[in-house]
């Protein structure tokens, strides 16, 4: 609401006709008599300026706030006295005293937004917002010297009239709103971001919580069993609820309720050494972690349309909920991170994530920043590509399900490394990648004869795992 308020306000600022305090304010300025010989000459150059400021801030309004970028608001107005008087060739010119502290406040400026646009693009990645704002700052720190040098190389008026010593004070007020609006643009690039949707408070963890009445415990899961009742029965009857160890498991929900749909049950997933579950818990509503020690939230209070679907990943070491983006929680340390954007999790190891997007491959480190990326390819009716990343992070497999091909990159450079077509004995073919082997060498399954094979990924060659 406010970014919308403030784009009204700028563009009604922008359509303020020239009035005679701005006219005084320039005179004082600019130590210029303002006469009736000049007036004109004056007022038609804040004219021209407002007249081009309203026509780009046509444009950058209705980006700005389609985008949710208020950088582009800033941009919008002080394009026009950065871009206005560039020329080329510019004349070779030196500053007159006025525009020195603002030249020198333009080259603080400047630094100052590299240092920060190269801090913020190494620690949180080169989304295509920053890209774009880093092409914007690179042409204004580019306009900007060559405008200066523009205004400031003209020769003084030999003639001593009022209207001929307009010119120069105009020019003398263009440079300091040059140098102004250009350092406005490159540390507004640097620092304004799009908005982002506020992130649900994670919870603070510390010890586990203890376990309350009448919750059921368990010590392993050996095996758990859905609701199978209609959702509208009985509540107390034991088939509304999940069974583990087969007995009921009163905490978790059975059941939510989509927005527009038929209920469907709630999430509740086991972990693959069996020793701990998620689950939506019944009563607040908060996606829950229980092993043998207690519970630990994992969210905050959930509306049905926000829960999460939850997995284990990592040796039963992070619990990984998606939905719109993905909140992954190392189990150990109880450190969480949120990744907008991704809906899957494939691989996670100590080293990093390997996620897809709706349109991405993502490899990210456990900050969220974004090591190598690859299009994500959709093939219809085709088995989907599968992902691994090696134990210390320097080599991801891709399985190209539908070429049944394997592909090895560097997530350092995102270069590919191999390409290969492994030949299985006989009519056998690939059915999946294992991962990396504690010998080293990578591991896939025949589909057939369901036979373990060590894979070279440079050359394609199996051989046989022996039991």
């Amino acid at each position: 609401m406010i970014f919308w308020v403030a784009a009204v306000v700028i563009m009604l600022a922008a359509a303020i006709p020239v009035t005679g305090e701005r006219l005084t304010r320039f005179a004082t300025l600019t130590d210029l008599s303002v006469t009736a010989a000049n007036a004109r000459q004056v007022i038609d150059h804040f004219a021209g300026l407002r007249r081009w400021r309203l026509i780009i801030l046509t444009v950058a309004v209705p980006l700005a706030c389609f985008t949710d970028d208020p950088f582009y608001l800033v941009l919008g107005w002080c394009a026009v006295s950065v871009f206005r008087d560039v020329r080329l060739p510019a004349p070779a010119s030196r500053a007159h005293d006025g525009a020195r502290i603002y030249r020198g406040a333009w080259l603080l400026g400047l630094g100052g937004a590299v240092v920060a646009g190269v801090h913020l693009l190494t620690d949180q990645g080169a989304t295509p917002a920053r890209v774009a704002h880093a092409a914007i700052v690179i042409v204004v720190a580019a306009a900007v010297p060559l405008a200066a040098r523009n205004l400031t190389a003209r020769p003084a008026p030999e003639a001593s009239d009022d209207t001929a010593w307009a010119e120069p004070a105009i020019r003398q007020w263009s440079t300091r709103t040059l140098y102004l609006s250009g350092t406005a643009i490159v540390l507004s690039g640097a620092l304004l971001t799009p908005g982002q949707p506020p992130q649900r408070e994670l919870p603070e963890y510390s010890m586990p919580k203890s376990f309350p009445e009448r919750m059921a415990v368990f010590t392993t899961v050996n095996k758990y069993k859905r609701p199978t009742c209609p959702w509208f029965d009985q509540i107390d009857d034991p088939c509304r609820s999940w069974l583990v160890n087969g007995e009921p498991f009163p905490q978790a929900a059975p059941y939510v309720i989509r927005k527009g749909g038929a209920p469907q049950r709630a999430p509740f997933a086991r972990s693959p050494d069996k020793k701990a579950v998620i689950y939506l818990d019944r009563r607040d509503r908060r996606m829950v972690y229980q092993d043998t020690e207690g519970i630990h939230h994992l969210t905050g209070r959930l509306a049905d349309t926000e829960v999460p679907t939850p997995a284990f990943a990592g040796q039963n070491r992070y619990v990984v909920l998606s939905k719109d983006g993905t909140q992954i929680t190392d189990t150990t340390t109880w450190t969480t991170v949120s990744i907008p954007g991704v809906r899957q999790v494939h691989d996670l190891n100590e080293s990093g994530i390997v996620a897809t997007t709706a349109f991405q491959v993502l490899v990210l480190d456990h900050r969220g920043k974004t090591r190598m990326s690859l299009p994500l390819r959709k093939i219809k009716d085709a088995p989907e590509d599968t992902y691994h990343l090696r134990p210390d992070g320097r080599r991801l497999v891709v399985i190209r399900g539908h070429e049944m091909r394997v592909e090895t990159f560097a997530p350092e450079t995102g270069r590919r490394v191999s390409s290969v077509v492994p030949v299985f004995p006989g009519d056998d073919f690939l059915d999946l990648g294992l991962g990396w082997s504690e010998q080293g060498p990578f591991l896939v399954r025949g589909y057939t004869s369901e036979r373990v094979y060590y894979l070279d990924l440079a050359t394609g060659k199996l051989r046989r795992r022996e039991k």
